[in-house]
């Protein structure tokens, strides 16, 4: 079954960059949406960026223009680059997958085997 990993959160000034990684073990990436949400502190989870499998993007009004989703099916990892950070991006950042042949939705309940989460502190 397909497990995920995030890595790469911690603590940054306002305006500078993380780089997230979302690492696949007991399959690959090649036949599943990659998401990466958030939930910050008393907030419902919210979509931040979906690659699909034939990678096509799509990113959260609030992230446009400052973060970048990748994915690499081949080495089953996925990553969120973040740049120009705002301490309202601060959150507990998650990867997910949802299978391709079910279409594109960018709610948190239609993906699963979700990660332990990495937090992202952005500071002002």
């Amino acid at each position: 079954q397909l497990q995920l990993v995030e890595s790469g959160g911690g603590l940054v000034q306002s305006g500078g960059s993380l780089r997230l990684s979302c690492s696949a073990t007991g399959g690959t990436l090649e036949k599943y949406f990659l998401g990466w949400f958030r939930q910050a502190q008393g907030q419902e989870r919210s979509m931040v960026a979906v690659i699909t499998s034939s990678g096509s993007t799509n990113y959260a009004d609030s992230v446009k223009g400052r973060f970048t989703i990748e994915r690499d099916s081949a080495t089953k990892t996925g990553h969120l680059q973040m740049n120009s950070l705002k301490p309202e991006d601060t959150a507990v950042y998650y990867c997910a997958v949802r299978r391709s042949y079910l279409g594109y939705s960018g709610r948190s309940s239609d993906y699963g085997s979700w990660g332990q989460g990495t937090q992202v502190t952005v500071s002002s």
